[in-house]
């Protein structure tokens, strides 16, 4: 039989994301040797450029940072305040609204969540685990192939390096090519849709507001970030995308003002547009032998309900807490048992976001008469339940 100080690590991690990163620190302190694989060189890690993604972050997500000493190696002014969030239906002025709740389970909040710019995010987390002795990268090689057996998993690398490891932990997008190898299948949705990313200034205040408005024939959602500048996010038939992809900064800022009605004033695109496919994911298992999904890899949300992160730092957070505990007492880590017990912890939840979000995406973007009457009633009913809009801001803060 194969001794522990026999293989290379006790956990490879292929994918040093911000998920695969999260979990790498999260379980470092265990004193368990981790290796993380990643096809970047590790400059773009330590140093990763602007991609026009702003991430939204629950409260809770901000506690799992703290703990894992990302959120303090975030500069004060690259956080921003999401004070309430707006939904718009169609080309009504009609909104609904959920203003942040003061307090929620004994704790005082005075916003609904924070914005941090996925470059900044990813800064941190690799900022936060670089001085770990326990930690080792491999970067600037893909993965060609991985194995897992009753003894041990198996990576080979682009350059023919074989790695070994007790457990193996994918980590590798939602278009995961471990998550194949190890024979996992996935509910996919290809939304058809082309997502573009791109950072505008303005000369009247979103107050902090974050807006999703449900137009006809495209998504606009506006992220706050600070008063005079936001992030717009246009969602489109991938076939239109050269409808937005075509302008020049300046048409871009004129379109923006119409599709807003002018609603903040004279807009200026100040970044370039990064544009991604709109595909949501999710793994029908988390686990396979000596094997474990986070992050995108086993669920890939649409980003209408900005639970993405979210989810992929919750998931990071548990995987490690359930194999530190798990190796605390002695307990083999990588067993099934073990593994699964971080699934029963995280899938429900995802199940349940994921199958919701995409039924909320199907009702606001079908724009067939019955629907758009359905979509009007949805936005005024809920409005006028209170319990409702708490539920939602619930989630929406991550309590």
């Amino acid at each position: 039989m194969i001794q522990e100080n026999q293989l290379d690590s006790d956990i490879i991690v292929i994918g040093a994301g911000p998920a695969g990163i999260s979990f790498a620190r999260g379980v470092a302190p265990s004193g368990l040797r981790v290796t993380l694989i990643e096809k970047s060189p590790e400059s773009v890690l330590a140093d990763p450029p602007y991609d026009g993604r702003e991430i939204a972050l629950t409260h809770t997500s901000r506690d799992i940072m703290q703990k894992l000493d990302m959120w303090q190696r975030v500069p004060d002014d690259e956080i921003y305040f999401l004070r309430e969030a707006h939904v718009l239906n169609g080309e009504s002025d009609y909104s609904l609204s959920f203003p942040h709740p003061k307090k929620v389970r004994g704790r005082e909040i005075d916003t609904l969540g924070y914005l941090i710019s996925n470059h900044n995010i990813r800064r941190s987390a690799y900022d936060s685990i670089k001085h770990f002795d326990n930690v080792n990268f491999q970067t600037g090689q893909g993965v060609v192939k991985v194995t897992t057996d009753a003894q041990k998993t198996t990576v080979t690398l682009e350059d023919g390096k074989v790695l070994t490891a007790k457990v193996l932990i994918a980590a590798d997008s939602r278009f995961s090519n471990t998550r194949r190898q190890l024979g996992i299948s996935t509910d996919m949705h290809d939304f058809g849709r082309t997502v573009m990313v791109f950072r505008t200034e303005h000369t009247l205040p979103n107050n902090e507001t974050a807006t999703e408005c449900f137009f006809y024939g495209r998504t606009l959602a506006l992220l706050p970030l600070g008063d005079y500048m936001t992030n717009c996010v246009v969602t489109i038939d991938s076939h239109r995308a050269q409808e937005i992809l075509g302008l020049s900064r300046e048409q871009l800022g004129a379109e923006m003002m119409r599709m807003l009605s002018n609603r903040f004033g004279e807009m200026k695109v100040i970044s370039d547009v990064h544009s991604y496919p709109l595909v949501g994911v999710h793994a029908r298992s988390f686990v396979a032998e000596r094997s474990a999904l986070i992050g995108d890899a086993s669920v890939g949300m649409h980003p209408v309900t900005a639970h993405g992160f979210n989810l992929g730092l919750a998931g990071a957070d548990i995987l490690a807490t359930v194999i530190s505990e798990a190796h605390a007492c002695g307990e083999d880590f990588s067993s099934q048992e073990v593994l699964k017990r971080y699934e029963r912890k995280h899938m429900p939840h995802t199940l349940f976001l994921f199958h919701g979000t995409n039924a909320i995406v199907k009702l606001f973007t079908n724009e067939q008469t019955p629907a758009r009457f359905l979509r009007s009633a949805v936005v005024r009913l809920s409005n006028n339940l209170p319990p409702v809009k708490f539920l939602i801001s619930r989630q929406l803060t991550g309590f």
